[in-house]
């Protein structure tokens, strides 16, 4: 089997599983349910992942996966809030009806993980890999190797304080919050960035 065609199809189980945990709860979930939902066999499901609960984990790793491919395409020129309008602005123009569902299902697996912790420690395995590639991105930002003691502390800050505003924006949308109170998420994040690093990441970077 391909790697292209192992990804889609932990996609596609990844998707019914979470619809599932969302519609009925966790532990009400089966992994035959699951396999049922997607059309394939118990089996397969247990080939492409090693618990239930770990089938959410391709939608749990969507919530981010955009925000760092975000960050890796910031240019030096820009700040960070500049940088975020013009990402989200192209984000709102391309995306198609596919991943806007996917980001629907993430927002709703990472605010069930603050009650199921299985889904907890899948949510935060994301924020660890998060906090690893935001190392890389600060440490170029900051002409540092990536393994700088002041570049961890502040990977380490920034990633935390993304993932507070994650979760808070999430919360507030799946309670019926209006979206268009979001329309300035990009000062939202570029600032929670800001302040976990006091300062040091966010600016324009000068020559």
């Amino acid at each position: 089997m391909s790697e292209q065609r192992r990804r889609r199809i932990r996609l596609e189980i990844s998707r019914e599983a979470s619809r599932l945990f969302w519609e009925q709860g966790v532990t009400a979930t089966s992994g035959d349910q699951i396999a049922e939902a997607v059309g394939l066999s118990t089996r397969t499901i247990w080939r492409h992942f090693r618990s239930k609960e770990s089938c959410a984990e391709p939608i749990i790793s969507h919530g981010v996966e955009w925000e760092m491919a975000a960050l890796r395409r910031w240019k030096p020129e820009l700040s960070l809030e500049d940088h975020l309008a013009t990402e989200i602005s192209r984000y709102a123009r391309e995306a198609d009806r596919v991943e806007r569902a996917d980001d629907a299902l993430a927002v709703k697996m990472i605010a069930l993980a603050d009650r199921e912790p299985a889904l907890r420690t899948t949510w935060l395995m994301a924020c660890d890999q998060m906090e690893r590639e935001l190392a890389g991105i600060i440490a170029g930002r900051l002409n540092l190797p990536a393994d700088d003691i002041r570049v961890q502390v502040h990977a380490a800050a920034a990633s935390g304080a993304l993932r507070v505003v994650n979760e808070e924006i999430g919360d507030a949308l799946l309670g019926g919050a209006d979206a268009r109170q979001f329309a300035y998420v990009h000062q939202l994040l570029a600032q929670a960035v800001r302040n976990a690093t006091g300062g040091a990441v966010g600016d324009a970077a000068t020559t």
